[in-house]
């Protein structure tokens, strides 16, 4: 049994001769567009994180898998992957043929856009978690300050305040 590759460079470089180009072509575009992508092997296949995981490649028997690591980007972009095999999650990029640059670079840019929108949403909800716990600390720290003045006040007077309820 093979060793589990631990990053691209290895990857690709088990391939077969035939392959290899095109995956460090792949990759290379990848790059240009998301240069802060982060490398990663996931489900044993090169793959980009960028606020979430973003595609991912790999070498198959008769074409190259690329994968836009969701369900829906291969039925967004069917009219222009006529010609090309796919299925729900992959296109099947032929080994034999260049690799269609443009649309590559279309379907990593709407992959980004939607994992920064994701991120954004993610972001703005965390915002108002903080903005209700910020009014809440708030409302907390002036009931403390009022009860605090009301003490002040009591005091010289010889008034407690008291936890129990008056009868």
């Amino acid at each position: 049994m093979d060793t589990p590759v631990k990053d691209i460079d290895t990857y690709i470089a088990k391939q077969a001769e035939d392959v290899r180009a095109g995956l460090e072509d792949l990759r290379q575009i990848i790059k240009s567009l998301v240069p802060d992508a982060e490398e990663v092997i996931s489900y044993a296949m090169p793959a980009f994180k960028f606020h979430g995981m973003l595609v991912g490649f790999a070498a198959n028997k008769n074409h190259i898998g690329f994968y836009p690591w969701n369900g829906h980007t291969v039925e967004q972009f069917k009219d222009e992957l006529k010609g090309f095999g796919t299925t729900k999650g992959a296109i099947h990029l032929s080994i034999d043929k260049p690799l269609p640059v443009g649309l590559i670079k279309k379907i990593v840019k709407a992959r980004v856009k939607e994992n920064l929108s994701k991120t954004k949403s993610k972001t703005q909800n965390e915002l108002k978690d903080l903005q209700y716990q910020f009014k809440t600390l708030k409302s907390e720290v002036m009931f403390k300050s009022e009860e605090s003045e009301v003490l002040k006040v009591a005091a010289p007077l010889g008034l407690k305040i008291s936890n129990e309820v008056p009868q």
